[in-house]
């Protein structure tokens, strides 16, 4: 069975999920630590651990009998992509804007 995908504003629309990348910001983490930060079961953080990681904002590396976590720059890309988008979108627009009051006042300002 393939693993589901899941975009990036899905994988960061949960609080937990948010806080185990800021958690891994610091240092990668066992699954293990990463739920002790966390008032649910070491299934449920798996399964965010999960989800972030088809995202694509970690990967997992088995070492002995420990999965450690560590923070993958995909997710972030696709979400800088997004925001990226609209930041020209928004320029645009404001440029416009300048322009047309600019127009209307002849120029001064």
């Amino acid at each position: 069975m393939a693993p589901q995908t899941f975009d990036a504003f899905q994988a960061i629309s949960d609080p937990s999920r948010r806080q185990i990348l800021k958690l891994l910001s610091k240092e990668r983490l066992t699954i293990n630590a990463l739920a002790e930060n966390f008032d649910m079961s070491r299934p449920a953080v798996s399964k965010h651990i999960k989800i972030l990681e088809y995202a694509g904002f970690i990967s997992i590396e088995d070492i002995g009998r420990e999965r450690y976590c560590t923070l993958k720059q995909d997710g972030f890309n696709n979400l800088q992509e997004w925001i990226d988008f609209f930041d020209g979108f928004w320029k645009s627009k404001m440029n416009k804007l300048e322009m047309l009051l600019n127009s209307k006042s002849g120029g001064k300002k």
